[in-house]
């Protein structure tokens, strides 16, 4: 291959121990893999990222480098590694890429270690780049779905379209090299591997980035091709389990079935992503199914325990599914694993204390269910409406909650701790000291009476004496200042399920 080099790069953003496949970045470079040499490097894995990129980088020329980056952590590793880059190789195009530059793409590209922001699929947009110059103005021109800047003022072109991932090649797994390192033990078993069956999600949820990313559009993969990757991953790899970062798995019943028969066939514990309004209309015939195909848990937004709040989240689920979900899920073996958005700017302590009576009524109908708490937070989203070829429709988000502040102008803004907990759900600038303490402390002892079944490292008798300390709180509704559970945490060593989640 003559062709010069992509170095693809994926700032930090997890633990050693909890990192994955990086699947954004391996699905850029199945569509290089023959044509051009790639490589991967891994923020959560390279101690030294900014030495071993600028090293490869002096060694050979490289068309470009490409950098995934997601709101809230990962912003701050992406300018350190993008800065890095542009001093010791002055010359090489950077290229961000992924959900922060697609929400935000004003932002992301106001910075002078960014040549190019790709916004939405990433796989066209970048051949597209391969095949010109990235100095030449009428070819970026010509680049549908990417932003970059003539003369210092930014250009946003025309949206590009959405690539069905039956049309693209397989992942080029052995290009990561040591594959088994990106398959951690998990609660499904000692190697998970992942994989993306589905992308997109058609309803609107005001909260989730998904709807800016891929405005209401679903494309599924073929069940095909996701039981050769999870034979792979099985027979080549050693993987003995399967996590599924969808983000909507199970679309509509009659899709979902195809799917579920392959993993029947592939017999590995499972898991996924899922609405409750689809899993609570799912026949008992396909509930059987599932059993068979051995999922363990699943990944529901139940999001709030009213009926008006979900409305106003324009979720388009009842809080009946979720019980339903709850129900079902214990007869057949499976673990839901719900989330709640607490705190949106309307009533937001009337609609948590409705919210926490809902999670105790869960817990009467499955007491293995997880729940795992956020603060609510706005998305920007896109204007509705009919768009012409070439239509420009970036993601729109006026105020940040009923009275601002305005949103951030620059990476290194997005970077200050206020803007990574509000993006990332851990806080909201419209909650009152009373409400914040008042959820801490709910999440506290629930967590205490009630440990996550994914924490493998607490032993048993540490999880028994929590349980145990923390009965009378829950069973009396006592949920202010838990100052011995939070010492107890601390000595005894507690997970948290928002950490301990797959």
């Amino acid at each position: 291959m003559s062709a010069l080099p992509v170095l693809l790069i994926n700032p930090r953003m997890a633990r050693r121990r909890n990192a994955r496949i990086p699947l954004s970045l391996l699905h850029l470079a199945s569509v290089l893999e023959g044509q051009r040499p790639w490589k991967i490097l891994d923020g959560n894995f390279e101690s030294e990222l900014a030495e071993s990129a600028s090293a490869a980088l002096r060694a050979r020329p490289h068309a470009l480098v490409g950098v995934t980056v997601m709101p809230g952590p990962q912003v701050a590793p992406a300018i350190a590694i993008s800065a890095a880059i542009r001093r010791a190789v002055p010359d090489v195009p950077i290229v961000w890429g992924g959900y922060f530059p697609t929400l935000y793409p004003d932002a992301a590209i106001n910075a002078s270690y960014v040549d190019v922001i790709v916004r939405g699929q990433g796989e066209q947009a970048l051949l597209d780049l391969l095949s010109g110059d990235l100095r030449d103005e009428s070819a970026l021109s010509a680049i549908k779905g990417i932003s970059w800047k003539r003369n210092g003022r930014t250009v946003h072109n025309g949206e590009g379209a959405i690539v069905d991932p039956q049309t693209l090649p397989p992942l080029p797994y052995a290009g990561l090299g040591e594959v088994q390192r990106f398959m951690p033990p998990s609660f499904l078993g000692s190697r998970t591997a992942v994989y993306q069956a589905a992308l997109g999600c058609r309803y609107r949820c005001s909260f989730c980035g998904v709807v800016s990313m891929w405005n209401g559009h679903t494309v599924l993969d073929a069940p095909a091709r996701v039981l050769h990757a999870g034979r792979e991953l099985r027979d080549r790899w050693g993987a003995d389990s399967l996590q599924f970062f969808d983000h909507n798995f199970f679309d509509r019943e009659e899709t979902s079935l195809p799917m579920i028969e392959a993993l029947e066939t592939l017999r590995l514990p499972w898991w996924c992503y899922a609405r409750a309004d689809t899993l609570a209309r799912f026949e008992t015939a396909t509930w059987e199914k599932l059993r068979r195909s051995r999922l363990r848990m699943v990944y529901v937004g139940a999001e709030s325990g009213s009926d008006a709040a979900l409305a106003q989240m324009k979720k388009g689920s009842r809080v009946e599914h979720t019980v339903e979900v709850a129900r079902r899920c214990r007869e057949y073996g499976v673990v839901p694993e719900l989330s709640f958005m607490l705190g949106g700017p309307d009533d937001p302590e009337g609609e948590i204390e409705s919210t926490f009576a809902f999670i105790r009524h869960i817990k009467t109908l499955h007491p293995e269910a997880e729940i795992v708490l956020y603060y609510y937070s706005p998305t920007p989203q896109r204007r509705r409406g009919a768009a012409s070829p070439g239509t420009v429709r970036l993601p729109v988000l006026d105020a940040y909650g009923p009275s601002g502040p305005q949103l951030p102008t620059t990476p290194e803004e997005w970077t200050e701790a206020r803007w990574v907990s509000w993006v990332c759900h851990q806080d909201a600038p419209w909650l009152t000291a009373g409400v914040r303490q008042r959820i801490r402390d709910f999440t506290r002892v629930l967590a205490c009476r009630f440990p996550t079944v994914q924490d493998a490292r607490t032993k048993n008798w540490g999880k028994t004496i929590l349980r145990n300390m923390a009965r009378w709180r829950y069973a009396s509704r006592r949920y202010g200042h838990p100052w011995e559970l939070a010492a107890a945490s601390r000595a005894i060593g507690l997970r948290d399920p928002k950490e301990e989640s797959l």
